[in-house]
């Protein structure tokens, strides 16, 4: 089978393989920063107040609902309204003369 390039079919499997990729490398930052984060925070256990716990879990949070917007996006069907701005923004920068 010949792959081309300027197949429409390759390139959109291209672009889902970039959008894949993309994620799965946000999903592995998130793994190692958020399980480093929350080790170094219990390990101060004796600073904490417990008014400051809660503190521990809000960036694996508040960055885990990103996450999730992030996955929904590359692989839920129900986020077409990013999809379709972007299909109509490659389209208006194409019939741009000075682009």
């Amino acid at each position: 089978m010949d792959i081309k390039s300027n197949d429409p079919k390759y390139e959109r499997a291209r672009k889902r393989v970039e959008q894949e990729k993309g994620f799965y490398g946000h999903l592995t930052a998130y793994i190692i920063i958020n399980i480093a984060l929350i080790l170094v925070n219990l390990d101060m256990k004796d600073i904490l107040i417990e008014k400051l716990r809660l503190q521990i879990f809000i960036t694996p949070l508040l960055w885990g609902i990103g996450l999730l917007i992030h996955g929904l996006v590359v692989f839920g069907k129900g986020f077409k309204l990013f999809k379709n701005w972007e299909e109509k923004k490659i389209k208006e920068l194409m019939d741009k003369d000075d682009f």
